[in-house]
């Protein structure tokens, strides 16, 4: 109790100030997302005419044919499938790839590591849209424009941001670790695999997690990329629906609300590890 008292007291009036309004900028955000999610989920539920003329207000009547329409009358199930499998596999080889990247670039000396570190910054800061027409020319090329392994592949590239958190986060691990494991035999890959891996889980969970929700709800890459009507991501559908709002008004609430139900599942599931991954690499060994 003494120390949190002492934290306390350290505070100045103008950082406590700062905190209340961030707290309350926070909370404001918060009551304006669950407002929306909340409304969209009710508006889903909604005939076309009552959500004409009662879009925020409860539903005269719970309504299951915009998602019967969805689900069953469209492609819905496979839209849903090449969204997941574009998430699931893009995702892990980003996070397999960066997370090797940054180990080598944090604890090895080489020739030209301040070129590649450099490198990964730009990646950062360059608009994905630059390099559109030059992947769009390769990928045409080798076939596999309309694929999804082309995506696949283009999703598991993108390891800038992760390989940046990565390598910060290597640096705070304790070398002796590695030393000791390669006292008793064991080789890079088993020292990776088997003593950094697991002690790197929760910034490994926020940083798949992060890569994850942004590839599932990606479009601008789908739709430049997946012009077939069979590898069409879940975005791309929903487009088809916002684009005519006036004409498929309550279905494009249920894409919206089909569409965030995993992201929410996951985000109450692994919630704790998301906070652990954000502050993980602000702690010292």
């Amino acid at each position: 109790m003494r120390k949190k008292e002492t934290k306390h007291e350290i505070l100045s009036p103008a950082a406590k100030t700062v905190r209340w309004i961030i707290s309350i900028i926070l909370i404001l955000y918060t009551c304006f997302t669950i407002f929306v999610i909340g409304v969209t989920l009710l508006d889903s539920f909604k005939s076309k005419s009552d959500l004409v003329t009662n879009f925020t207000g409860w539903p005269k009547k719970f309504l299951m044919d915009s998602y019967i329409t969805i689900l069953f009358k469209n492609n819905f199930f496979l839209y849903f499938k090449n969204s997941l499998i574009l998430t699931l596999f893009g995702t892990v080889g980003c996070i397999l790839l960066s997370s090797m990247a940054a180990y080598g670039i944090a604890r090895y000396q080489f020739k030209g590591k301040a070129f590649i570190t450099s490198y990964f910054l730009v990646g950062l800061m360059v608009p994905v849209q630059v390099s559109v027409l030059p992947i769009f020319l390769m990928l045409k090329k080798v076939g596999l424009l309309n694929h999804l392994m082309g995506l696949i592949l283009i999703y598991i590239s993108g390891i800038s941001m992760s390989c940046f958190i990565f390598q910060k986060f290597f640096k705070t691990i304790p070398v002796a670790l590695e030393e000791s494991a390669r006292l008793d035999g064991a080789g890079d890959f088993k020292i990776f695999f088997r003593i950094i891996y697991p002690i790197s889980k929760p910034v490994l969970f926020t940083m798949a997690l992060i890569t994850g929700i942004g590839q599932w709800n990606d479009f601008y890459m789908p739709m430049v990329f997946l012009g077939g009507e069979n590898v069409k991501s879940l975005t791309l559908a929903i487009y088809q629906y916002i684009g005519q709002f006036t004409r498929y008004m309550n279905e494009s609430m249920a894409a919206v609300v089909i569409t965030l139900i995993p992201i929410i599942i996951i985000y109450f599931l692994f919630s704790t590890q998301i906070v652990e991954g954000l502050t993980g690499g602000a702690v010292k060994g």
